[in-house]
């Protein structure tokens, strides 16, 4: 992943307010994800957050522009540009993540690991469209996102994280056998 250069303050006013209103609750991770989930869905921007030069994206990777880091540390917000065949490694995170999509579509496999940890098995695989908007907490967060499509794909990632400081919110990548299993390969609907 290529990492842009932090800028603060460049999300719509509407959407800041609203993450802060969701976080300034100080629930547990789960329960802010899904508050935080609802505030983008109602706030959800469309791809002209970034430039046109942001929006082609790189081909060394996907590239991570941060648009707002919270003074506080308590949430970031940054747009990931995917190239066609472009994808993240299996990964968990720091912290709670919403994701909508704004371009394009991507698709996610979530694993959970099995054999004491020394092996993954898929559960899940969906397509996230333009418009779906998700979100996970730690644990049970291990996941992979692809663009399989044709075009650039574009998502807006709300952290409850300083990215800006922390460089990103991937908290670890695992490089384990894989488990496959029967019956995977269904979608299951944005969340």
């Amino acid at each position: 992943m290529t990492q842009a250069t932090a800028v603060r303050a460049r999300c719509p006013i509407g959407l800041l307010a609203a993450v802060r209103d969701a976080t300034a609750r100080h629930a547990d991770w789960e329960h802010t994800a899904a508050l935080v989930t609802g505030k983008l869905r109602a706030h959800l921007p469309g791809p002209q957050i970034l430039t046109a030069a942001e929006r082609e994206g790189s081909p060394d990777g996907y590239v991570c522009h941060t648009l707002h880091t919270e003074p506080d540390g308590s949430f970031s917000v940054c747009a990931l540009v995917w190239r066609p065949g472009q994808q993240t490694p299996v990964h968990d995170h720091v912290a709670w993540c919403v994701v909508g999509v704004l371009q394009g579509a991507e698709h996610e496999e979530l694993f959970a690991l099995r054999d004491g940890g020394t092996a993954l098995k898929q559960v899940a695989s969906r397509v996230n469209l333009t418009g779906d908007v998700s979100g996970f907490a730690p644990p049970g967060d291990i996941h992979r996102v692809t663009n399989h499509g044709t075009g650039v794909a574009i998502s807006l990632h709300v952290y409850g994280a300083d990215i800006a400081r922390l460089g990103n919110s991937v908290r670890r990548t695992y490089d384990l056998p894989l488990r496959r299993t029967a019956g995977v390969a269904g979608a299951v609907p944005a969340r």
